[in-house]
């Protein structure tokens, strides 16, 4: 059967996504005025983002070593964040990072960096799904049914 794809959908999300970001950045940075959230709040955007950033790289980390353990072992992964969504990876980049990046630089439109990255995960995770069924079967099924795709703790 061989290995699976340790890169999933990412790649064609970052191809949309990271072009897409870093021009909101550019924008963002030549244009500050027309793109922030406004100078009143700046500091507690700044702070809010750090935290927001802190709490995504902490979620990201669990979420690689599970990832890498469930590759290393060719294993369907269910526990730690996998339990919670079953892209908690992406869910960590679109819901978290992004997010955390838009409210550090004060920028609304950086933070439409999520919805672009959104609609890409949702265009290409079909084919991140058909393999993770070719490869596990009744079980990733069994999975699919009973955990959220994307937003944790969202029933289906």
């Amino acid at each position: 059967m061989g290995k699976l794809n340790s890169l999933g959908i990412g790649p064609k999300i970052g191809r949309i996504n990271i072009p897409y970001l870093a021009v909101t950045l550019i924008l963002n940075y030549f244009y500050p005025a027309i793109f922030s959230f406004g100078a009143d709040a700046r500091k507690w955007l700044l702070i809010a983002g750090v935290v927001i950033l802190a709490l995504a790289l902490v979620c990201y980390g669990l979420t690689v070593k599970s990832l890498l353990m469930g590759l290393r072992n060719t294993r369907l992964m269910i526990t730690g964040p996998y339990h919670y969504c079953r892209n908690p990876l992406y869910a960590t980049i679109i819901l978290l990072v992004i997010p955390g990046l838009a409210l550090v630089v004060n920028s609304w439109l950086v933070l439409t960096a999520s919805l672009v990255g959104y609609i890409a995960f949702k265009w290409n995770i079909h084919s991140e799904d058909e393999e993770m069924e070719r490869f596990f079967g009744d079980d990733y099924r069994k999975y699919r049914a009973e955990t959220p795709e994307f937003f944790p703790g969202c029933k289906k």
